[in-house]
């Protein structure tokens, strides 16, 4: 595993506890930490980097104790914080090539480094800008660079869309996938949008006011969702007869119809019905998780 936790406690006074008796398995991969804001996904990572002593409790990083190892931990592992933490007045490479040194590289090869990861996460025509002209977007890519500059086996992403729009925030995610798959870094990615993590993390932990909720693989999570919405112009409820005489689990009510997808062909059944009665689709899509479900689920798969 690349983290573990056993009963990790984070208290601030007496009235605050951010992490609570918090035991679980993170393996390698993409994994997203969800949770709204305040459940604690903060604290936990400032814990894991050795940053934040816990109140209670064990947890290891790529085998190092966090409470003893911190600087080999922080020596292995990259972070993108989530606060605007990036002087103004610094270019893009000088702030990168200040990390990549601090990390112990040689000024040849912090120079090198940074100028192939500032290409990776596309600013590279912008390297020499003053990093304060810079939108939400490049900053947020800066702030990526920097936690990859010196080759880290595993990366920690603090809400890394925050500030995005739409497109800014797929180009991200899709950065963060290529960090797991073309570069073999590990990523613990946080955010408060399962949405966002659903299609781009292959396992997710979910916390609520610190406390873990589940822990499981991002298949799991989504074949529990595993429904068609069908939306016919009428005649809902004979269009859903026709699927369960196909074998198929269909509910309707009204005109909008909730079929059990099995797989592709659930697909092709749906619109071959739909054809066959000679009706018109209104919609055919598969409903978006919300956060809210999965906080009314038992923890499953805990650790």
């Amino acid at each position: 595993m690349m983290i573990t936790t056993a009963a990790l406690t984070r208290r601030f006074g007496t009235s605050v506890t951010a992490v609570a008796d918090l035991s679980v398995d993170i393996p390698p991969g993409i994994t997203g930490l969800i949770g709204a804001n305040g459940a604690g996904k903060s604290t936990l990572i400032k814990m894991l980097l050795g940053l934040l002593p816990p109140s209670a409790g064990t947890a290891k990083v790529l085998g190092h104790d966090i409470r003893t190892e911190g600087v080999a931990i922080r020596e292995r592992v990259g972070y993108m914080p989530e606060h605007d933490c990036l002087p103004p007045d610094m270019s893009a490479t000088e702030l990168v090539v200040h990390m990549a040194r601090m990390s112990g590289l040689p000024r040849a090869a912090a120079r090198e480094r940074t100028a192939d990861t500032l290409r990776h996460v596309g600013l590279y025509e912008e390297r020499y800008r003053p990093i304060g002209g810079y939108s939400t977007g490049m900053k947020q890519r800066v702030k990526l660079a920097q936690a990859l500059v010196h080759d880290p086996q595993l990366v920690f992403l603090d809400e890394p869309t925050n500030g995005l729009d739409p497109t800014g925030r797929d180009e991200m995610l899709g950065l963060i996938r290529r960090v797991g798959t073309e570069f073999g870094i590990s990523v613990l990615v946080s955010s408060h949008l399962l949405g966002e993590l659903e299609r781009t993390c292959d396992h997710v932990v979910v916390i609520d006011g610190g406390k873990l909720l589940r822990s499981s693989s991002t298949a799991e999570i989504t074949a529990k969702g595993a429904v068609l919405v069908v939306e016919v112009t009428e005649r809902g409820e004979e269009v859903a007869g026709a699927l369960r005489s196909q074998g198929l689990e269909a509910t309707a009510d009204g005109d909008v119809l909730h079929v059990g997808l099995v797989d592709d062909s659930t697909y092709d059944a749906v619109l071959a019905v739909v054809t066959s009665l000679d009706l018109g689709l209104v919609r055919l899509e598969r409903p978006r998780h919300r956060m809210a479900e999965l906080f009314a689920t038992p923890a499953g798969g805990g650790a």
